[in-house]
């Protein structure tokens, strides 16, 4: 597929998302609103009263109800979309688990927030963190333009034969969602051909071969979703796992594909500045920007800095990680959520598991910050490069973890 002439368009977070699916045009999108999500659902039903698109648009009367609306459609073989945040992805919990375990592409937007209490609109990682072991691909991003592109990718990743998963894209409330960026687009012709039509895997089951979805004319009977003891339940969880493992190399594949129509290139992971670099900042989302800015300082000061950004959370992609900071003598992991009562924050387990059993490995200390949509500076980061540099020159011990910008 050639590189395709492409237009500039400014846009918010929310709206380069609501675009992105205007072009996919999936079957069905069923949503309800909530803050900071609410545009993404608003505009694409500006699209369909305008006449625009062909979707069914299924105005729904809770989150719930929305994944449960896209898992009909989606187990009826027809593309489905849906968008939430924070509580609403927390009253979708019961369907999270439903829609992975029946191995149903369907595509989410999650624009991450706080979850409550204390009520809070803004971002952190929670939402998120919390569904992290549900069985969906997620895909964090930095801004508007990889919004885009990560919700057309998404359809690719989803559908793919090995993988049949659905897939959350996540955008930072606010910091992404409402902020205003020029973003380059496709023509919707490019969009469709590169998503094209979904393709339904065909299964082997007592009644003979079909197709994986529900067919209601019974010319090809199957069923979803029914009923498994002790003796079957174990192997479909493992049949989770590897489409799980086959999603590191798909999503690859799909961004080297995405980079020859257009210029980007998206993987499980973006570098920056890691080629001689001696400390690194590890985290997600938007706030990697910054990191990136508090780098270009500290190497002005003669600081070997860098920055790791983790796209793929899960599946999570642990070799890539460890080729990019192999010769990074200390980290910096950064993690805008908590886990209560456990030993560090979600990223930073995942990053110990990641090098755990290596018989050499960087200094990691963790930093919790940005808690319901609390600012980080460069300075902050600076700050944080130099207090992993003096616990690599100190040594530490057990897992440290941080807290950056709390009072108290």
């Amino acid at each position: 597929m050639a590189r395709v002439e492409q237009k500039r368009l400014g846009m918010m977070g929310d709206e380069a998302v609501a675009y992105a699916i205007k072009q996919v045009e999936p079957d069905v999108v069923a949503a309800y609103p909530i803050t900071p999500q609410t545009i993404i659902v608003e505009r694409f039903s500006d699209y369909v009263a305008d006449g625009e698109v062909r979707t069914e648009f299924v105005a729904v009367e809770s989150e719930h109800s929305a994944l449960s609306a896209c898992v009909g459609a989606a187990a009826a073989g027809a593309r489905a979309f849906t968008a939430t945040a924070s509580q609403g992805l927390a009253l979708m919990w019961e369907i999270l688990y439903i829609a992975s375990s029946m191995r149903l592409p369907i595509v989410m937007a999650i624009v991450n927030r706080a979850l409550s209490a204390p009520i809070n609109i803004h971002c952190d990682h929670s939402d998120a963190m919390g569904a992290r072991d549900s069985g969906w691909i997620q895909l964090f991003c930095e801004n508007c333009q990889e919004a885009y592109d990560t919700v057309i990718q998404a359809w690719r990743i989803a559908e793919h034969p090995d993988v049949q998963l659905p897939v959350m894209v996540c955008l930072d409330g606010f910091v992404v969602s409402h902020t205003l960026e020029d973003i380059e687009v496709l023509p919707d012709e490019a969009v469709k051909e590169f998503v094209g039509e979904r393709k339904l895997v065909r299964v082997v089951g007592h009644a003979g071969d079909a197709f994986y979805r529900l067919d209601p004319t019974g010319k090809e009977p199957l069923s979803m979703g029914t009923f498994a003891m002790y003796d079957l339940y174990f192997e479909y969880k493992r049949q989770q796992e590897e489409a799980m493992r086959a999603a590191l190399r798909v999503i690859e594949e799909v961004g080297h594909e995405y980079s020859r129509l257009t210029g980007r290139y998206y993987g499980l992971i973006d570098r920056y500045r890691l080629e001689d670099a001696e400390v690194a900042i590890v985290g997600l989302g938007s706030s990697m920007g910054t990191a990136k800015e508090a780098v270009d300082g500290l190497r002005e000061e003669g600081i070997k800095a860098g920055v790791l950004r983790i796209r793929s959370f899960r599946p999570f992609p642990m070799d890539a990680i460890r080729g990019a900071l192999k010769d990074v003598r200390a980290v910096a992991v950064m993690d805008r959520a908590m886990s209560f009562g456990g030993p560090a924050g979600p990223l930073m387990m995942d990053m110990a598991a990641a090098f755990y059993g290596l018989e050499e490995g960087p200094v990691m200390v963790n930093y919790i910050y940005g808690l319901g949509g609390r600012d980080i500076s460069t300075d902050d980061f600076k700050a944080v490069v130099r207090d992993v540099l003096k616990a690599a020159e100190e040594g530490v011990k057990g897992v440290p973890v941080r807290f950056v910008g709390v009072r108290g």
